[in-house]
């Protein structure tokens, strides 16, 4: 495996709930999995995948978890445009421009 070298920007794991810890009022399919977080942050001494490690977080949190990614990507997105909500910035700037003129 690859040493990731300490100062990396990496992703970490860590359960924050174990199942059976979590609410008894959250619907059964979550409530038997456990809770898991994902953060990225800076690498905070040499490690590879899959070893315990601390990262520091851009605000500088130190947070502790299982290493899962090296330069990890962004994979969010804000899914297909929305027709209706497509001619809303030419409609509003028309408004505006009615507004200023009275």
């Amino acid at each position: 495996m690859n040493l990731i070298k300490k100062g990396s920007w990496v992703q970490i794991e860590k359960i924050v709930l174990k199942v059976g810890e979590r609410a008894d009022n959250i619907p059964e399919e979550t409530k038997n999995v456990p809770l898991k977080l994902f953060q990225k942050g800076y690498l905070q001494a040499d490690a590879q995948i899959g070893e315990k490690v601390t990262i520091r977080t851009i605000i500088g949190r130190n947070i502790e978890g299982e290493l899962i990614a090296e330069n990890p990507k962004y994979s969010h997105d804000f899914g297909r445009p929305i027709p209706e909500f497509l001619s809303v910035a030419k409609e509003f700037r028309e408004l505006a421009k009615y507004k200023e003129g009275n």
